[in-house]
Order: structure tokens, then C-alpha cells, then sequence
């Protein structure tokens, strides 16, 4: 059985847990390390047909489940209270669509079976809230923790929900890195398996010393194939690279575009620079998406393509992304800050 997300034989994997041999019945355990619902109906039907031989007339019952571990961050920081792992999306140049990747790959990861939340870091720009359709201040019950705005299942965080829409940030660098350690830090996330940010474009100071402070299980670029994007997402690849944030892959965006009425595919921003880099880099595309109006039009809306159009093929593009990089994640390191005993020692 071929698992397609890590281009590997499941048994290279180490995901089947058991094996139970009954007169009328084989049994098969498969624990996956990323979240895959939408990969289970092939994982069946291919078990099916690599063990239809061994069945002996048989009935196959194929036992699939999924668990998300935390995995290991930059060296001297702790992983957050209630977030197994964040991910990082960036561009290094605005414009390419990250905004609208981040948070459809975050839902796309929800959709696969994962607990997930976005933050919106970029404190200049926000535009998570228009893209979630939230409104209205969160809440504080403590008066020291804030509760994230939840909408499409995701919870979510952006400095847009504290502020007037029309109010800028005339902020310098160190005030918004100060917001958004608070941001990241007094929001009561709920249990989440993933923290999707949603970093803003740019390799500069503020986004460095980000990458410094904010735990990262890994990053991912978004570029479109144009020469002078994929320019700039290599800036930002190297910049993962020296603070030492595994880069999951690219993302190629704005791929191709299909006239609606003639039915002509046409490159507009060039073709194959993600390959391209992928190659120069020694990272996986993960998947590229086409220029599409309905893309733009349901972020402007409040309701994401994967959320607007879950049967879509849009959204099969995007949950593909999310089960490529989430199955790159499962093979880097456990994090030993989640799954250990704690030992209180009191005087009775």
C-alpha cells in the first residue's frame, strides 16, 4: 500500500498497528500521524486490492484513525499551552495570494479530520476577519486571557477584531512584535492540533524576529511562478533556514487560469517557476492552485472556496496541499514537552 502524501510504502511508515488473522475475517490497524479523512476511501479500496490474494475469501475490516503529535520547535523555545504544532505561512512578497492559502489550508485541515486555528499576523493588513466573516470584539472573561472568534469551525485571532476597520497601524517594529507575541500568547486556543499564522509579506526585521520568538513546527511558502514573486519566496525560504524552521514545501499560486467561457487554459504569471525552485531547494511542491474568481470572491465574501464549496475541485486541490504538508510534519521530531507526566511532590 502506497501512501502518495510521503511518496512511501505505508509499511515503510510504520502506521500499521496490527494485524488480526480470524476464520472469517482479517483485521487491519492503521494509526496515521496527520490527519487524512478525506484519503481514507482510497486507503481502503488500495488495502483491498493489495491483500485481495491473502483474504482466502476473508472479509477485510480496515480499522483507520489518526492522532496529531507535537513536534519539536526552534532550540530555547516551548511549545504553546493548547497548540500542538504552529505553521507558519509566508511569501516574502505581498500580493501572491497567502492570505487566502493560509486560510483555506486551514480549513482544508480541518476538514481532514484536525483541530485547527489561525492567527493573523500581519498587523498592518489584517484581513482574516473579512475572510472568516467575524465581526465584533472577543471576549476576555478572566480579563487576562482572550477568547478566539470562531467561525466555519476554525478559531481565530487578528489584530483586525480589536480595531476599526478604517484605523490604521502607524506602529514601528517593535510595538507590532510586542501585539503580536500578546495576540498569540494571552488567546485561549482550544486544544488545537494546528496554529495556522498567517505571516505578513516581507523578510524584514518584524518578520525575523518572529521567527525568533513564535514556536514553529515548520513553515510553508506561497509564491506564484512569476520571476519576481519566486525572488522573494526564496528570500523567505532561506530566512526558515536560518533560524532553523523546516519548510514543509511550496505552494505554487495563480498556476494557470481557464477562461470561463472558452474553456483556454493560459499561464498568465509564467509556468513551472515552483518546480523550479522546489528543484533548487530540495522541497516538495506541494501542490499548485489556478487563478479563479471564485477563489478571490468567496475570501471577499466571509466564506473560503474549501468552506463555500467542500465538493468543489478547488477544494480537492486544497485538502491535498494540507495532507502533503501535514504528512511532512508527522516525520520531523515529537516535541517531549507534550505527553510527559508532571511530578508534584507536596508535603501532607
Amino acid at each position: 500500500m502506497h501512501d502518495p502524501h510521503l511518496d512511501r510504502d505505508l509499511r515503510q511508515t510504520e502506521v500499521v498497528k496490527g494485524i488480526l488473522i480470524e476464520a472469517d475475517r482479517v483485521v487491519v490497524e492503521i494509526l496515521l500521524p496527520y490527519p487524512a479523512g478525506g484519503w481514507v476511501a482510497n486507503l481502503e479500496a488500495a488495502a483491498r486490492a493489495a491483500l485481495a490474494e491473502r483474504l482466502a475469501g476473508r472479509r477485510l475490516e480496515l480499522l483507520v484513525r489518526q492522532r496529531v503529535h507535537a513536534h519539536q520547535v526552534q532550540e530555547g523555545l516551548s511549545p504553546m499551552p493548547g497548540v500542538k504544532n504552529i505553521i507558519a505561512v509566508a511569501s516574502g512578497k505581498g500580493g501572491v495570494g497567502k492570505s487566502t492559502t493560509a486560510v483555506n489550508l486551514a480549513l482544508a485541515l480541518q476538514a481532514e479530520g484536525a483541530r485547527v486555528g489561525v492567527l493573523d499576523a500581519d498587523i498592518y493588513g489584517p484581513s482574516i476577519p473579512q475572510m472568516l466573516g467575524l465581526s465584533g470584539k472577543p471576549e476576555s472573561p478572566d480579563g487576562k486571557t482572550i477568547t478566539p472568534k470562531r467561525n466555519h469551525g476554525l478559531q481565530a485571532m487578528s489584530i483586525g477584531l480589536l480595531v476599526g476597520e478604517d484605523t490604521p497601524m502607524i506602529w514601528r517594529g517593535p510595538m507590532v512584535t510586542q501585539a503580536l507575541q500578546q495576540l498569540l500568547t494571552e488567546t485561549a486556543w482550544d486544544d488545537l492540533d494546528y496554529l495556522v499564522i498567517d505571516l505578513p509579506p516581507g523578510t524584514g526585521d518584524i518578520q525575523l524576529t518572529l521567527c525568533q520568538r513564535v514556536p514553529l513546527s515548520a513553515a510553508l511558502i506561497v509564491t506564484t511562478p512569476q520571476d519576481i514573486a519566486l525572488l522573494d519566496a526564496r528570500k523567505a525560504l532561506q530566512m526558515f533556514n536560518k533560524v532553523s524552521v523546516p519548510v514543509l514545501g511550496i505552494v505554487e499560486n495563480m498556476a494557470i487560469h481557464v477562461c470561463s467561457s472558452c474553456g483556454h487554459a493560459e499561464h498568465i504569471f509564467g509556468s513551472g517557476g515552483g518546480e523550479r525552485m522546489a528543484q533548487q531547494y530540495g522541497v516538495p511542491l506541494l501542490g499548485s492552485l489556478p487563478l479563479d474568481i471564485r477563489i478571490r470572491e468567496q475570501a471577499d465574501g466571509g466564506a473560503p472556496t474549501v468552506a463555500a464549496e467542500p465538493d468543489s475541485d478547488l477544494t480537492a486541490r486544497y485538502r491535498a496541499i494540507a495532507r502533503c504538508a501535514a504528512a511532512r510534519l508527522s516525520e520531523q521530531g515529537r516535541s517531549r514537552a507534550f505527553g510527559m507526566p508532571k511530578i508534584v511532590i507536596q508535603n501532607t
